[in-house]
């Protein structure tokens, strides 16, 4: 029986790794022509090289690079960024330019990425990018982190206006377990883990497959649009 991504091209902007690659490989599964697309061309089509996944590049805080993708591309049915680059830090230590390159990968990008692919993306198709659970739980030292996602969560719903009917939705994970906690250190990152497994009221911590479901659903989905999905395992309740 044929999938609703069956022969749909899905464009997945991110690292060769963690969700991007969890993404990748579920809509793979699901019959469609994926193209990963970020800074490092040559990593990700080793990364892909067994999947027979195309690689491009592309520089989301550049225009130009933006542009000349979508042309390469041509039409293209769903679209999906990851791209992020945190300001972690409490307020003393933020300085501008990690602000600036935070606002500028995970909020400009998609806007400027929704300027030029929406000529390029086909009717029934649909836009995915990413918020995360610091725009509704705010903590000390995630300032930076807690507004770049508070920015795109509300980017999301201006661009499902924008962009209708193409349709265009968020996915807001929580403590995911990516190798972006492994600089914490084994001990760190076991302790991190242990505070959010035991009080999240889903007793656990996310994986990328966690995610990457909810994105499968959100670029399926046809009434499904202007929303910012919280996969996070309820951790903003606590």
């Amino acid at each position: 029986m044929e999938t609703a991504l069956e022969n749909r091209t899905v464009l997945v902007i991110g690292r060769p790794s963690g969700i991007a690659r969890a993404v990748t490989l579920a809509a793979r599964a699901q019959g469609a022509q994926v193209v990963v697309a970020g800074r490092d061309k040559a990593k990700l089509a080793q990364a892909y090289d067994d999947e027979g996944i195309r690689a491009e590049e592309v520089d989301v805080t550049v225009d130009e690079s933006i542009a000349a993708l979508a042309e390469r591309l041509g039409s293209v049915d769903h679209l999906v960024t990851t791209a992020s680059s945190r300001a972690r830090g409490l307020l003393a230590e933020l300085d501008r330019d990690a602000l600036r390159r935070s606002f500028d990968t995970k909020v400009i990008g998609p806007v400027m990425l929704a300027k030029h692919f929406a000529p390029h993306l086909a009717e029934g198709g649909s836009f995915t990018l990413f918020s995360g659970v610091a725009a509704f739980k705010p903590a000390v030292g995630f300032l930076g982190v807690a507004i770049t996602n508070g920015a795109a969560d509300f980017l999301t719903r201006s661009l499902s206006l924008e962009l209708a009917p193409i349709r265009v939705n968020a996915i807001s994970p929580g403590v995911i377990d990516t190798g972006i906690w492994d600089a914490m250190g084994e001990e760190g990152k076991a302790a991190y883990f242990e505070h959010f497994r035991t009080h999240n009221p889903a007793r656990r911590i996310g994986a990328v497959d966690d995610i990457a479901s909810a994105v499968l659903f959100a670029m399926t989905n046809p009434f499904f649009t202007g929303v910012t999905l919280r996969v996070d395992g309820g951790e903003p309740l606590t």
